[in-house]
């Protein structure tokens, strides 16, 4: 298998795995501070990242020079979490996962000032449908609130984390000075629990740890497994190996995958007019594989 079709894998995993977190972040979302939550999550993140890392490639000075970098990716992705549920406090599971597919194209246009990586017309065309189809989802197929672009509250404070999200993933590639995935993502979800531990300090104290519901405990969990340490590992590694735009794209099967959550979780789909929104972003998904095919 060549790095490039590696890269397409991590991606597929990466996208089925945040999908969870949406579903269990809103059941969650309005029991605990964002803050509180992530900065713990962001902490046993990297204590599993950390073993790992200790346990293959082993803890070397030479990976954690300049840690400022790891300070910035881990400001960007910290302010994403914290946004993400933020905004899961009211907007709907199915409805914040098409908002996370705007990201895509918010990552080619940082992709291109940060990396000067060339958009085609194609993969324009491409992000462009699957935008219209997230926005057709966040607006519930209300075509009145879609020509007006009312968006819910909740929704637009999740824009503004996967605007941090869009800036991060072009930014792995330019501070990355060949460090393994392992310890970059280490270095990362350290400095992100740091910037967590200051700026959510009062939120942490605050909380009454020992009395939280058993699915805030569970949210954490796999939230700091699965969407964190494999995911950080994962995006991580695919954005050394693909373009941001084609990173970000698998970003568009997150949908799908949240509604099967929901319906594994016994919330039931979505109507068949939000679900042609959902169908407009795996076009886009195939559309740019197509146009970059895994080798």
């Amino acid at each position: 298998m060549t790095e490039n079709a590696r890269g397409h894998g991590a991606m597929l995993l990466f996208s089925a795995l945040v999908a969870g977190s949406f579903s269990l972040g809103s059941l969650a979302a309005n029991e605990i501070a964002p803050a509180a939550l992530n900065a713990f999550r962001f902490l046993l993140a990297a204590l599993i990242i950390g073993a790992a890392l200790l346990a293959t490639k082993g803890f070397h000075r030479q990976n954690f020079k300049a840690p400022w970098r790891y300070l910035i990716l881990g400001g960007l992705f910290a302010t994403y979490f914290v946004l993400m549920f933020e905004g899961l406090k009211t907007a709907e599971p199915v409805s914040a996962a098409a908002v996370f597919t705007l990201t895509p194209i918010m990552a080619a246009g940082f992709g291109y000032l940060l990396m000067r990586q060339i958009l085609t017309f194609r993969i324009a065309l491409a992000l462009l449908i699957g935008a219209i189809g997230a926005l057709w989802v966040i607006f519930r197929a209300d075509l009145t609130a879609f020509l007006a672009f009312r968006i819910g509250t909740g929704e637009m404070i999740y824009f503004w984390g996967c605007f941090a999200h869009a800036i991060y993933t072009p930014m792995v590639r330019r501070l990355n000075r060949g460090e393994p995935a392992v310890a970059f993502t280490f270095g990362t979800l350290v400095a992100g629990f740091l910037v967590l531990l200051i700026y959510g300090w009062s939120d942490i104290v605050a909380t009454n740890w020992m009395t939280l519901p058993i699915i805030v405990w569970l949210t954490i969990l796999y939230t700091a497994i699965f969407a964190s340490a494999a995911t950080f590992v994962l995006l991580q590694y695919a954005t050394l190996r693909l373009p941001s735009s084609k990173v970000m794209a698998y970003t568009y099967l997150t949908p799908s995958w949240v509604i099967l959550w929901e319906m594994g979780l016994g919330n039931g789909a979505p109507p068949l007019l939000i679900l042609a929104g959902v169908a407009l972003t795996i076009i886009a998904l195939f559309l740019l594989l197509k146009i970059t095919p895994v080798k």
